[in-house]
């Protein structure tokens, strides 16, 4: 199940302002220089309304007087005053541009950090897609409000007060035809939130679910050339790219009526004004000078008023983005079962001592309340120096019992105890340099092969990789160009299903670990590579106490003994021979029976036995 949100009206509305609120513990580092950029600004816009005054000083006095220098010296001052408003701008921008930097850096190493420990079922419910988009698409957007619509909207708002100070102490009344629009505004203005911030967090949510189908798309290219399927991919591509681009025609109408009807009543109001003082101008109520400067104070408020458009647009769209990251930040890294107490000094009794199960319970997270556990009831005790193997048919839930050990999923009821230990009161640094795994599905990072083995043990040095390549019969990695300093590529796909498989278990060993889980490790080996590799992980297994999930007869036999998990429950723990005898269940699971044959297969259902019994291949 995969994290969707592309369904914005079914959540909660939370107000912008508390939004961006919560954007504080990260802007407070730099709050200095925000406030010093903002006042720098603020300056910068009021020496831009100096320049009507000046003006109007130039009209009714040198213009008037026909006087020349005076003219001159009225042009120097307005080069004067525009100069010092750009440079003050500079100055803003550079007061803001590499702090920003570092706050957008540290949220997005914050939304990483948080990710790496959230647990697994976090991830099997969210889709890749969605993540990526907060960690770039939304941190940007935040980066771009806190560098501009976040100071303009101060910047703008005490422009506009000035301004209209201005306005009207020059004159009162061509001030209040000014003032008229500002109710219809503030309505607008109002009606166009509540609508563009639900278009907003739409169209970022449909952000996330295009790259997601991306993502696959390119990771999943073997697939879909395979299978003929790039114009099903291109279909649903299509599809989303579709959603995505009405609803940002949505945003944009949106924003295009409001840009119109902001720019359209000032426009109407600075006309009025324009009549109106041209007639007081004529029967001599009012100076040239005076109406010159009240007109060009009104049209330097032009964009103060007609940016508001475009602020609010920006404002919405980051209040959303804060929402969705928060929505991951919010999640618990932490385990929500209360934590055991730490285990008092001294070496734990026999009965204490290796890797033991009691009562272990596991439901996942988002399991419906009636549906049945997935584990109840394990009880499970693997002796120190001991191997056993876990087995079961598919989906009996073997790779989830594995999970629960090192706390990739957190046991729902009952203990894990490693030493006599409880897993949960381990700090899981020191959990995980304890249990070291092998997945059946091996994944490799884009990195060279021996970074990718190395990242099994903290400190581990070459020779240890060299054993752990040794162990894991990965002597192919000699043949590669670089040897083990061979970058693999993403996802590791330059490699063969076995030979990934082979780094993932020397991945496992590398750090001889004191316990060792390995989820069906062998099983895209060739039979004679999985011969010499058994061979080489006896002598590991020796040393160690390890869980291995088997599916192979020949596997199988690498244990000490056997448990049998059949139905969410720990069924049967025995030697392989002692299940084989006197256990039907595992007696038909290593036949590659499921024990419904009927009289007719009764003779080659013992053929596999005797094989079976025998440790080799069932067919």
């Amino acid at each position: 199940m995969t994290e969707t949100t592309t369904t914005p009206e079914t959540r909660p509305r939370r107000s912008a302002v508390r939004s961006l609120i919560r954007l504080w513990p990260y802007v407070r580092p730099v709050r200095g220089r925000l406030v010093g950029a903002a006042l720098v600004a603020v300056l910068a816009s009021c020496l831009g309304l100096v320049i009507p005054l000046a003006l109007k000083w130039i009209v009714d006095g040198p213009v008037a007087d026909r006087d020349p220098s005076g003219v001159w010296l009225g042009g120097v001052v307005l080069l004067v005053l525009g100069t010092a408003e750009a440079v003050l701008f500079w100055v803003r921008r550079v007061l803001v541009a590499r702090p920003l930097a570092r706050v957008e850096a540290d949220m997005r190493a914050a939304l990483f950090r948080h990710l790496q420990r959230l647990p697994v079922a976090f991830h099997d419910r969210w889709s890749s897609g969605q993540l990526l988009s907060r960690g770039t698409t939304d941190l940007m957007l935040m980066r771009m409000f806190l560098a501009f619509p976040l100071t303009f909207l101060l910047v703008n708002a005490t422009t506009i007060v000035v301004g209209f100070a201005i306005l009207l102490a020059q004159q009162w009344t061509l001030g209040l035809v000014l003032l008229a629009p500002v109710a219809p505004l503030v309505v607008l203005c109002w009606f166009f939130e509540q609508r563009y911030s639900l278009a907003a967090r739409t169209a970022q949510d449909q952000v996330g679910d295009v790259t997601t189908i991306v993502e696959e798309s390119v990771l999943g290219i073997r697939i879909i050339k395979g299978f003929g399927q790039h114009r099903g991919q291109e279909r649903a591509f299509g599809s989303l790219s579709e959603r995505l681009r009405t609803t940002e025609l949505r945003k944009a109408g949106l924003l295009g009526t409001l840009w119109a009807l902001i720019m359209v009543l000032p426009e109407l109001a600075i006309g009025a004004a324009l009549v109106l003082g041209v007639v007081r101008v004529a029967d001599g109520e009012l100076s040239a000078g005076t109406l010159v400067a009240f007109l060009s104070t009104a049209l330097a408020l032009r964009w103060p008023v007609e940016s508001l458009g475009f602020l609010l647009a920006m404002t919405n769209e980051t209040a959303t983005a804060s929402d969705r990251f928060f929505e991951v930040m919010d999640v618990a890294e932490a385990d929500p079962r209360p934590r055991a107490p730490a285990g008092r000094p001294g070496q734990p009794g026999a009965e204490g001592r290796g890797l033991r199960l009691e009562g272990v319970e596991f439901r996942y997270p988002d399991a419906p309340p009636d549906a049945p556990p997935v584990l109840r009831g394990i009880d499970l005790h693997i002796r120190p120096g001991e191997t056993m193997a876990l087995v079961g048919t598919t989906g009996s839930g073997k790779t989830t019992l594995t999970a629960l050990i090192p706390r990739l999923h957190e046991a729902t009821a009952g203990r894990i105890t490693l030493d006599g230990q409880d897993i949960t009161a381990l700090p899981r640094e020191r959990l995980r340099e304890l249990v070291s795994v092998a997945f059946e599905e091996p994944t490799l990072f884009s990195a060279s092969v021996g970074e990718n083995v190395l990242m099994g043990a903290e400190g581990a040095d070459e020779s240890d990789l060299k054993r752990a390549l040794a162990v894991a019969q990965a002597d192919f990695v000699d043949a590669l160009p670089a040897g083990h300093r061979t970058q693999v590529g993403e996802q590791g796909l330059s490699l063969s299903g076995g030979q990934r498989q082979r780094l993932a278990l020397a991945r496992a060993v590398v750090g001889s670990p004191r316990f060792l889980i390995l989820d069906d490790p062998l099983s895209a080996l060739d039979v004679h590579t999985e011969a010499a590799v058994e061979a080489a992980l006896r002598e590991v297994l020796a040393t160690t106490t390890a869980l291995v999930v088997a599916h192979r007869p020949s596997t199988v036999l690498l244990a000490d003994r056997v448990a049998l998990l059949s139905r969410g429950r720990i069924a049967a723990v025995g030697t392989h021979h002692e299940l084989l005898h006197g256990n039907e269940e595992y007696a038909s699971l290593m036949s590659g029976h499921d024990g419904s044959e009927d009289t007719k297969g009764s003779k080659d259902s013992k053929d596999s036995k005797d094989n079976a019994r025998d440790g080799g291949s069932p067919r």
